[in-house]
């Protein structure tokens, strides 16, 4: 199987002021394609740092990420945020929508910030409303829409440029247990039907048990 994402001897270091604080230590992680994996550790592991390493969305201080073989540190940047915009689609535990654009436009805000036409998109549009079960709530905006209902929009907008990879930060975070469930659910329905990879990072036990397996990190190291 070839792979999604692949870390070595990764590392991160902030400072803080005089300090050098190391948040993640020769991170060693290969991620197939297709795999629906979990991140789990406690509050201050590194486990969010790793999944916005993974996507572009920090630099490392030392070590390579590789995404679909291509190493992230010879991308220009450019070329780095076309990746992000066209091969990994994020989801965020508080959704990122935006308040006075309706599911449809937040759905299709990717799209638009490529430089591509609305229009373009409807039938996958359509497709992808069905998948999420939002297609009655198409014209609403995000304050008409509950929490689950939201993170849905949030869904369908990583999915609308058809990437490979869905990095997902603490998806249920703010949902309360029955809501929370049905996420996973649908999570785990795009990684069998659509054969998307999902990396989640979770708290629970519960939600990271939806994916193939859990990759543990503690005091910045994998166990």
């Amino acid at each position: 199987m070839a792979e999604a994402i692949v870390t070595e001897n990764l590392n991160k270091t902030y400072k803080l002021g005089a300090w050098d604080v190391e948040v993640l230590k020769n991170i060693n992680v290969s991620i197939e394609k297709g795999e629906f994996v979990s991140i789990m550790g406690p509050s201050g592991s590194g486990k969010s740092t790793l999944l916005y390493l993974m996507g572009g969305l920090d630099k490392p201080t030392s070590g390579s990420i590789k995404i679909n073989g291509k190493e992230l540190a010879v991308m220009g940047d450019r070329e780095e945020s076309k990746m992000r915009r066209r091969d990994i689609g994020f989801v965020f535990q508080f959704y990122n929508l935006i308040p006075n654009l309706n599911v449809e436009e937040n759905i299709c805000l990717p799209v638009l910030l490529d430089g591509k036409k609305m229009k373009d998109y409807k039938s996958k549009l359509d497709d992808i409303l069905e998948i999420v079960g939002l297609n009655e709530r198409r014209h609403h905006t995000p304050r008409e829409l509950s929490g689950g209902q939201q993170q849905r929009v949030a869904i369908a907008r990583a999915l609308i440029n058809e990437p490979d990879i869905i990095l997902a930060d603490e998806p249920i975070g703010n949902l309360d247990s029955k809501t929370g469930i049905e996420i996973m659910q649908l999570f785990q329905k795009i990684n069998r039907q659509r054969g998307k990879t999902i990396i989640q990072v979770t708290h629970s036990s519960e939600s990271a048990e939806y994916g193939h397996r859990i990759i543990h990190v503690k005091d910045g190291m994998v166990n």
